[in-house]
């Protein structure tokens, strides 16, 4: 019995051309990215309406903070602008305010 084995050898045997090709590729893709990627933040009426309403109520951002059973920071990040709004967390300020703080329903 004769058994003939036959190889084929490419010729770029032993790289990974393909590979590193397609990152270098991808790494040029990165570089020209310009999208900036950011949270939305609180915008500038929202945090300036609940800081009103919270004063016209006479409540310290602690007070209105457990009121709404949040941690007194969640108030502090949404008057500073720096919180990314939450729905939930601007209903319960909304009841606990009796003030209307998004816009028209």
């Amino acid at each position: 019995m004769l058994i003939i084995v036959i190889l084929f050898v490419a010729d770029n045997a032993g790289t990974n051309q393909a590979a590193s090709s397609g990152t270098s590729l991808n790494t040029k893709r990165l570089d020209e990215d310009t999208e900036n990627l950011a949270h939305e933040r609180v915008p500038t009426e929202l945090k300036k309406a609940i800081m009103q309403a919270r004063m016209d109520k006479k409540l310290t951002q602690a007070q209105l903070a457990q009121i709404i059973n949040e941690k007194p920071q969640v108030i502090q990040e949404y008057e500073s602008g720096k919180a990314i709004p939450n729905q939930q967390i601007i209903g319960k300020l909304e009841r606990a305010l009796g003030a209307k703080l998004r816009g028209k329903k």
